[in-house]
């Protein structure tokens, strides 16, 4: 999962520490409730260090009876994703959920996949993967949060 929309510039002028806007934690907020209709909330919960990406997990944390946050270094801008995933494949983790940052998080699902993504990964996107050996997967899902706002958009008040 891609973090969800935070702000431009954080007070303290780093990178690391801008927030969610409300309208992001509004988004994420909506994600995670399609995961939990359609029981694809995760068993394990992986994060980025940046306040962004922590902020995302709280949110599914919140969702998820007893899974607890890992933070990873991996996760982080720049990060080795590949090593964590085969880390998780050897640990025999199933159902682990990624928060994590672009470009990373797409060069890794086009590297499991061994294809290019379908399409941008836009905040708080959702992309399934099922393992199918230590360094490749195949795509279970994509959830577009850009859709379900059209689809709340259309509500009837």
């Amino acid at each position: 999962m891609r973090h969800g929309p935070a702000e431009d510039h954080s007070a303290s002028g780093r990178d690391e520490d801008r927030a969610l806007t409300p309208s992001g934690r509004d988004r994420v907020r909506d994600v995670v409730k399609v995961l939990s209709r359609e029981g694809e909330l995760p068993a394990r919960l992986l994060t980025s260090r940046l306040v962004r990406a922590l902020q995302t997990a709280e949110i599914v944390a919140l969702a998820t009876e007893g899974v607890k946050m890992e933070t990873v270094r991996e996760l982080a801008p720049g990060g080795d994703g590949l090593a964590l995933v085969t880390r998780l494949a050897h640990e025999g983790a199933t159902a682990a959920m990624v928060v994590g940052h672009e470009p990373d998080l797409s060069s890794l699902v086009e590297e499991l996949l061994g294809a290019q993504m379908p399409t941008s990964m836009d905040k708080a996107m959702v992309v399934a993967l099922e393992l199918v050996a230590g360094d490749a997967a195949s795509l279970r899902f994509i959830l577009e949060p850009r859709s379900l706002a059209l689809a709340h958009d259309h509500r009837a008040p």
